[in-house]
C-alpha cells in the first residue's frame, strides 16, 4: 500500500503535464485548419511555402 503514496501524485503530475501540453498545443493555433491539411495531404502538389 505504501507504493500508492508515490505512484498517486507521479499519474497526477503526468496527467498536469499532458493538459499543459494541450493546452499549449490549442493556443499555438496547430489545430486551426484540419480540412486543408486532409486535402494536402491527397494532392501531388509540392508547397514549399507552407501557410504560418
Amino acid at each position: 500500500m505504501q507504493i500508492l503514496t508515490l505512484l498517486i501524485p507521479i499519474s497526477l503530475v503526468m496527467g498536469a503535464l499532458g493538459l499543459v501540453g494541450f493546452v499549449y498545443t490549442l493556443r499555438s493555433s496547430q489545430y486551426e485548419d484540419p480540412d486543408g491539411d486532409s486535402q494536402r495531404i491527397l494532392t501531388d502538389e509540392w508547397d514549399d511555402h507552407p501557410k504560418p
